[in-house]
């Protein structure tokens, strides 16, 4: 499953975990039948030797153990997934403070990088520009006047000339045969990359209620989404009990 994400990025499932061993060989034979959280049961029913009884008796036990998060949650440890991530290098810098993930980023030390850059879209940068009491981080320079559209429009204009310049200036160094490593250090942090991100259910959870939040930067919040979606996908009960839990439900 691959969610576009920016235009030009996207949040991509490679694989999970959780099956346990009710969920395994034998389920796996079929596609349709791979449950990753058969394993999240049958962790919390170590300390008996207990084992998974079916999502209709045991959905039951996966809800106390969410609604009890403070000293029941470890199991939701015994599922996860890793994705590939591509995404600008500043959604990066801000997905990378999540340090229980773990991360391996396309390296521009060891294979030329792609013409890929991150445009704003104008009606989404005059939205954000209005100032908000609410989001400090999101707030304009208070001595900054009111975006207007032409600045807007002239603004971005800019940046696709930066952008240009960037490039040209990449691409000189490289043909000058600047090693790939030093010739990297003019490209902007609206550069496109690429990673694999990897982390444990509990920890996705927490991923998307701080990145969900309508305080996060609005780019980082638009690939939590699509985290969440691959979450809904292939971790459909857990993703029920959380969903209720931010909507109040």
């Amino acid at each position: 499953m691959k969610v576009t994400v920016l235009d030009l990025g996207y949040v991509e499932f490679i694989e999970a975990w959780g099956t346990g061993k009710a969920g395994g060989v034998e389920r796996l034979q079929r596609e349709d039948a791979v449950d990753y959280e058969v394993g999240i049961v049958e962790a919390a029913r170590q300390s008996t030797q207990g084992s998974f009884k079916g999502w209709d008796e045991d959905m039951g036990l996966m809800r106390t153990l969410f609604n009890h998060q403070a000293n029941q949650s470890t199991p939701f440890e015994a599922a996860g997934m890793t994705i590939e991530v591509c995404a600008p290098i500043m959604v990066f810098r801000e997905w990378h403070r999540h340090r229980t993930q773990s991360y391996n980023e396309a390296s521009a030390r060891y294979k030329p990088l792609e013409a890929d850059y991150y445009r704003p879209n104008l009606l989404n940068l005059l939205e954000r520009s209005v100032v908000t009491t609410r989001n400090k981080q999101a707030q304009t320079v208070t001595s900054a006047r009111k975006l207007t559209d032409k600045d807007a429009e002239d603004w971005l204009t800019c940046l696709d000339d930066l952008y240009a310049y960037a490039e040209k200036f990449y691409q000189l160094g490289l043909k000058m045969g600047v090693p790939k490593e030093l010739a990297r250090v003019g490209m902007p942090v609206g550069h496109f990359s690429t990673m694999r991100a990897t982390a444990n259910l509990r920890n996705w959870l927490g991923f998307l209620t701080l990145r969900l939040d309508e305080k996060a930067q609005w780019e980082i919040r638009q690939y939590a989404h699509a985290v969440n979606e691959l979450i809904r996908q292939y971790f459909p009960h857990t993703h029920q009990l959380f969903w209720e839990a931010q909507n109040g439900a």
